[in-house]
């Protein structure tokens, strides 16, 4: 492509890679909010429903577990559900990123600055 100026036309590529790796990661970023993800406890009694960026958009609670005398574990089931709810999310980012740099041919493992 551009012969006679060495390592130019590496660079070049490189650059066209860079830009395609950039535009794919901006579509990525924007997929993350719209991707759900579901995490639960308590065998399913509470859902929480995040974006695959960890924002929670959603509890779904089993009405069974609402007894006065039990509010402790009520409390620690809703919070178990959201940690893996944003446990989820993070991992389903980590995918989606790891699918990007693999397509670009790049190693699975990079860590990019993104």
């Amino acid at each position: 492509m551009l012969k006679g100026l060495g390592n130019l036309g590496d660079m070049a590529g490189m650059m066209k890679k860079a830009q395609a790796m950039q535009k794919q990661m901006e579509e990525m970023q924007e997929q993350l909010h719209v991707l759900m993800v579901t995490g639960e406890s308590g065998a399913g009694l509470v859902k929480a429903t995040c974006t695959a960026k960890g924002e929670l958009k959603g509890l779904d609670i089993d009405p069974s577990i609402f007894q006065p005398d039990e509010k402790e574990v009520v409390e620690d089931l809703i919070l178990a559900a959201i940690k893996d709810a944003q446990g989820k999310a993070s991992q389903r980012a980590q995918d989606e990123m790891t699918r990007i740099t693999e397509s670009l041919g790049l190693p699975a493992d990079m860590k990019l600055p993104f």
